[in-house]
């Protein structure tokens, strides 16, 4: 792989201004955000064309022109501003939005900070709004299991593969990821409605999500240090239900020493799951801390790797 350094000072340009400043609320309230455009052109496209006979093909055309929509622009803007003496920081300024770093961090601290305090009701409350599972009122293990894992999964999925698609191939890239990642979290679920539809984008997605999820789980094992934390990612990552989230997951149970993965319930069913670590103990609001420590070192390093590949180019 040949990395630029145009699009190497995209991806650093981006983490740098989402790490200082995240995606502020008075521009979200004023312009939304560019995920949510990307989601309001998928709800079309699935009212419209998710029904009746050949939906394996119409699902595949729907990734096509999400896909394209997302990636046109970014081009364009591509050949616009790259000739400009600036015009990889001008494109990194673009692609700040695609990474979330900072939101994340925000969103699991929400959950851990009520939870540190002993109150349960607040932090079942914020891990709503990450998660979708069923969670007791009155237990703190299954909230800081929950956040825990949908930290670990995030990580990959929201700051790792983003950053390593912007670095691969600049804005043009991350737009291409972020849309193939939306189009999973909307119509990629194994459902009665979206099993045909949204086939092709699940695989899509798996794709490319790979060498991302990998590449989180080594940067969980070093910000670890902890040997164990790679031998659970080696040994367990295979026995989750995705071929990706297994490996974050993994490493971060082992870093912690606890469990994650496992049962849960949505909307009153149980889907059983094998265990991450089995027979760790389950984690607490202490370990939920400590899982926020070594995602914030794994985004330094992150960082860090992608200032030494430029210096490097």
């Amino acid at each position: 792989m040949i990395l630029s350094t145009d699009t190497l000072t995209v991806a650093l340009v981006a983490l740098l201004i989402d790490v200082a400043i995240g995606w502020p609320d008075a521009v979200y309230r004023r312009i939304s955000h560019p995920v949510v455009w990307i989601g309001r052109l998928i709800e079309a496209l699935d009212r419209r064309w998710n029904r009746g006979r050949h939906r394996i093909a119409r699902g595949t055309l729907a990734v096509v022109v999400v896909v394209a929509a997302a990636v046109l622009p970014a081009l364009l803007a591509v050949w616009l501003l790259m000739p400009l003496q600036a015009g990889p920081f001008i494109l990194g300024a673009l692609t700040w939005p695609l990474v979330a770093a900072r939101s994340l961090d925000a969103h699991v601290a929400a959950v851990a900070h009520p939870l540190a305090s002993g109150d349960i009701a607040g932090a079942r409350q914020a891990v709503s709004m990450i998660v979708g599972r069923d969670l007791p009122e009155d237990d703190a293990a299954p909230i800081a299991r929950a956040a825990l894992e949908s930290l670990a999964e995030n990580t990959s999925d929201g700051v790792i593969a983003p950053l390593l698609w912007a670095a691969v191939a600049g804005l043009p890239g991350i737009a291409a990821y972020k849309a193939i990642n939306t189009l999973d979290s909307m119509i990629g679920h194994r459902s009665p409605r979206h099993e045909f539809f949204g086939r092709v984008a699940a695989r899509l997605d798996d794709l490319v999500n790979l060498p991302a999820s990998r590449l989180t789980g080594l940067l969980f094992v070093l910000a670890a240090g902890s040997g164990r934390a790679l031998r659970v990612m080696w040994r367990d990552a295979g026995q989750h239900r995705s071929p990706n989230a297994g490996w974050p997951e993994a490493a971060m149970a082992g870093a912690l020493g606890v469990r994650l993965s496992g049962p849960r319930s949505y909307h009153g069913v149980e889907t059983p799951e094998p265990w991450l670590n089995a027979g760790a103990r389950d984690p607490d609001a202490a370990d939920l801390s400590r899982g926020l420590g070594i995602y914030r070192q794994s985004v330094v390093s992150a960082g860090v790797l992608i200032g030494i590949a430029l210096l490097l180019a």
